[in-house]
């Protein structure tokens, strides 16, 4: 006669790193009770290439295009802190007119950034339709960067002191043009999904987080905003010339994942009207500061010398970092995104710190999914925004 014992053994399962949900190469280990998540270890480092030790190999201006491989869907806030840094550590002034075009492509990038957030989080959650639609929006983003930078995604764009090419002859047109038919994109959106009963009972609840809990933990960007605290670094900061545009901070009080969701689509609407806005008052003048180019000092070469072991013997302008530390951070659509920067008298930083919204607003993924269902690991990833590249660095 067998007698059924009931069983307690927990399950350990692996989740990653190449699991399609999982955004890249994030593993996450699982203890499970059946349906419920016991416990959840993250690991990462899969994507590790080690960017803050080659930032001290590299002068700023080499660098450039190494950054844009970080968070490779918003790439031009990582250009932009990029020569933040060295440009407040070498007092240079940004001309008016590259302040505007600078604010215009971070704007057009956190709208890419949130539409690549948004269809895979809603196929995460079992919605097709939303992932073919966000593409067809993204593409018109990248036809705006390709006409303006000449490329799609890695535009090394961004100059110490300004950018590195004006706006094309009728490209203002075509990105008002953009900005209209946006509006209506994001309407077709909210029709398609915000009042969906069946989105709404896969995130309504889940994955909440208290504003004091938010605080402590270190969270950014709509992670903190949905929680009911009113930050932006862009109002916070005065960097740019958000200060000249009027626009609002869009929050919301539940700190769940609907709240999350409806933070970022409020944001994608914000980023139109700050565009539309600079484009309409976009001054004319120089799109980058020239003096910048004169940086480095002549002085009799030695044969062992930095500029000599290259073939060419053509010297990049090198810009010599003051003996001084700084610490520069901007409002990615990730959270914030922050450099410090440590100068020593020469061409390379000493230290080069990289802060990355998505490592920090990754470490509450533990205490949010314990005690859920397996299912609700992907709604509650999905609404944190990771991207595998900036985590793992």
């Amino acid at each position: 006669m067998n007698v059924t014992t009931t069983r307690k053994d927990l399950m350990i399962v692996n989740m990653g790193p190449h699991h399609p949900s999982m955004h890249g190469v994030l593993r996450l280990i699982l203890t499970l009770d059946g349906e419920d998540v016991i416990d959840c270890e993250p690991i990462l480092g899969y994507l590790h290439r080690g960017m803050e030790k080659i930032a001290e190999n590299r002068t700023v201006i080499q660098y450039l295009p190494y950054v844009t491989r970080w968070d490779y869907l918003a790439t031009m806030f990582t250009e932009a802190i990029t020569v933040n840094g060295p440009e407040q550590l070498g007092n240079i002034q940004v001309p008016k007119r590259a302040s505007y075009i600078r604010v215009i492509m971070l704007e057009l990038s956190r709208i890419a950034s949130h539409l690549l957030w948004l269809g895979p989080f809603m196929a995460d959650i079992g919605a097709q339709t939303p992932f073919f639609y966000i593409f067809r929006e993204r593409e018109l983003v990248y036809d705006l960067f390709e006409a303006a930078t000449g490329m799609r995604m890695m535009h090394n764009y961004f100059r110490i002191g300004g950018v590195a090419a004006d706006l094309p002859y009728g490209w203002i047109d075509k990105c008002l043009d953009f900005c209209d038919y946006f509006l209506t994109a994001v309407s077709e959106y909210q029709k398609l999904i915000t009042r969906n009963p069946i989105f709404l009972e896969r995130v309504e609840g889940v994955g909440i987080i208290g504003p004091e809990e938010a605080i402590n933990w270190g969270l950014s960007g709509p992670m903190l905003r949905a929680s009911g605290i009113q930050w932006d670094l862009r109002k916070v900061d005065h960097y740019e010339c958000y200060d000249e545009l009027d626009w609002e901070i869009h929050w919301q009080k539940e700190g769940d994942s609907l709240a999350r969701y409806l933070v970022r689509i409020g944001e994608m609407r914000e980023s139109i009207k700050i565009i539309q806005q600079a484009l309409e008052g976009i001054p004319g003048g120089p799109y980058e500061n020239l003096e910048t180019r004169c940086f480095a000092r002549e002085r009799d070469p030695e044969w062992n010398d930095f500029e000599y072991r290259f073939i060419s013997k053509k010297p990049s302008p090198t810009f010599e970092l003051p003996k001084q530390e700084l610490y520069v951070r901007v409002e990615a659509p990730k959270g914030e995104l922050g450099i410090f920067l440590i100068g020593d008298q020469s061409g390379f930083p000493w230290r080069w710190k990289i802060r990355p919204p998505g490592f920090i607003n990754l470490q509450i993924l533990p205490q949010l999914v314990k005690r859920m269902k397996l299912a609700d690991i992907m709604t509650i990833l999905g609404s944190i925004d990771i991207i595998m590249g900036e985590v793992d660095r």
